[in-house]
């Protein structure tokens, strides 16, 4: 691969577009999608979770044979590009799809469309976010480089989710004269799912032609050898036996826990612990553009000054001390009542500032991952790009699942009563709330951070790891 450095502004532009999709995506199954089936279309919750499940688990697994069939792909179009491009219209195709239920299906019957578009969409969204992933440590070998690179893939992703989800809430789901609570309006979900859809179908192929013209720097293809699964994982694990990816690993591992047990609670710390309105809540929500904004700079400047090992972990201690700082006072009674309105400016500010810093460290994560691919490449004689990025993801994905089930736990321990409005829920129970839900969170954090301690690539390593390189292709 030639060195590739000083990528232009267009460049990275085009790159992290391409993340909106998977913010569409994202939002609408973990927000939408369950009352849109279950309030709307009459089927049994339980079911919806089941189906989405299904797809997360078959999602999952996916990931690493994606991650291989991009690293060995032969074509003019290089190892990524072909996935990127055949992904495009069948995932806005589906997603479209998944919004617009046959009028002939209703309640339960519907359990396996959900099912099957859930695969689908999935699937064919991970053909292009695996290659497209990978795709940045061809880009550019720099260091820093890599992470400003990741910074505007972040930045879209987080920014272009909370905007189409604020969109969808505040215009196509508004209340109508007919229908009071928007939430149920079966059209908009459907006028959501044809806009959503365009803008997937965009963003992607905006990352695949606008860095099309850089595949004749990318590096070419192991040769052609006959394939069977023994090899496949055979060299699956090569790549993957490595010390610095397993801590990569674990700590997306508890990172995912982490991130599934704060959202799983977090109407609740929103709405029963400081007794937010909605409008407030969305507010916090929206507030995550700010928060996308300050990471887009931090993380590159954090990569070039202190490193991202170093960077990554002084970012979590701090982020994960903010976090839980405001639940901790409040339990120690130094916080301003519920409805005092200093409290929600407080909470906001600290939303924002543990956010920013929760996205920086993604960023500096990713672009730990990136710097692992010399490394792999001087132990194996590989390029392994697609398999060392599906494995992240896969880490994440399959654990996804154990963050809500914590959550269940806590509210389980702390006997948390059901169908009581905000404000009507008993003291301690609230009490009970924040004094478990604070620590588990902290300590998860911390297991992740520790895990992260055990990452060995730092940018002398990295430089050397590209001499050698260099040198072998002489």
């Amino acid at each position: 691969m030639k060195e590739k450095q000083g990528l232009t502004f267009s460049t990275k532009l085009a790159y992290g577009f391409g993340a909106v999709a998977f913010g569409v995506k994202n939002n609408g199954f973990d927000y939408f999608l369950l009352i849109f089936y279950s309030q709307v279309m009459g089927v049994d919750a339980p079911l919806v979770g089941l189906a989405l499940l299904i797809a997360l688990l078959i999602d999952a697994f996916s990931d690493p044979v994606v991650g291989y069939m991009s690293d060995n792909t032969h074509s003019r179009w290089g190892r990524r590009h072909p996935w990127m491009y055949a992904s495009a219209l069948p995932v806005a195709l589906f997603y479209f799809m998944l919004w617009a239920p046959p009028s002939g299906l209703t309640g339960n019957a519907l359990f396996p469309y959900i099912l099957v578009l859930a695969v689908l969409i999935r699937v064919c969204i991970t053909l292009f976010e695996v290659p497209s992933s990978a795709m940045s440590a061809e880009l550019t070998g720099d260091y820093d480089e890599r992470t400003s690179l990741f910074s505007y893939r972040y930045f879209f992703g987080w920014v272009g989710g909370t905007l189409m989800a604020t969109v969808a809430l505040a215009v196509f789901l508004a209340p109508t004269e007919t229908i009071s609570n928007g939430l149920l309006n079966k059209q908009g979900y459907g006028t959501y799912g044809i806009v959503a859809s365009i803008i997937i179908l965009i963003s992607i192929l905006v990352t695949a032609l606008g860095t099309h013209r850089h595949i004749p720097n990318f590096k070419a293809p192991p040769p052609k050898a006959a394939m069977s699964l023994k090899r496949v994982f055979s060299e699956i694990y090569q790549t993957l036996a490595n010390r610095s990816f397993m801590a990569l690993f674990l700590a997306a591992l508890f990172g995912a826990v982490a991130a599934g047990l704060s959202a799983g609670l977090s109407f609740y710390m929103s709405g029963y612990f400081w007794e937010f309105s909605t409008d407030q809540i969305s507010l916090i929500s929206l507030s995550i553009i700010i928060s996308a904004f300050a990471a887009l700079f931090m993380a590159p400047l954090i990569s070039s000054r202190i490193g991202k090992k170093k960077g990554a972990i002084l970012v979590g201690i701090i982020a994960f001390t903010i976090a839980p700082a405001p639940v901790v006072l409040r339990l120690l009674e130094f916080m301003p009542e519920n409805g005092s309105p200093l409290l929600f400016p407080i909470v906001m500010i600290a939303v924002v500032v543990e956010t920013a810093l929760v996205i920086t460290l993604s960023i500096l994560t990713s672009s730990m991952m990136a710097d692992l691919v010399e490394d792999s490449e001087i132990r194996t004689a590989r390029r392994s790009e697609g398999v060392l990025f599906a494995a992240a993801t896969f880490a994440r994905k399959a654990v996804q699942g154990f963050g809500v089930l914590a959550a269940s736990a806590v509210l389980a321990v702390v006997q948390f009563p059901k169908g009581v409005a905000p404000g009507q829920v008993p003291d301690e129970a609230v009490f009970r709330l924040g004094l478990y839900y604070a620590p588990t969170l902290f300590a998860i954090w911390m297991l992740m951070l520790f895990s992260l301690s055990f990452y060995r690539i730092d940018r002398d390593t990295h430089q050397e790891n590209l001499q050698t390189l260099a040198t072998r292709e002489e």
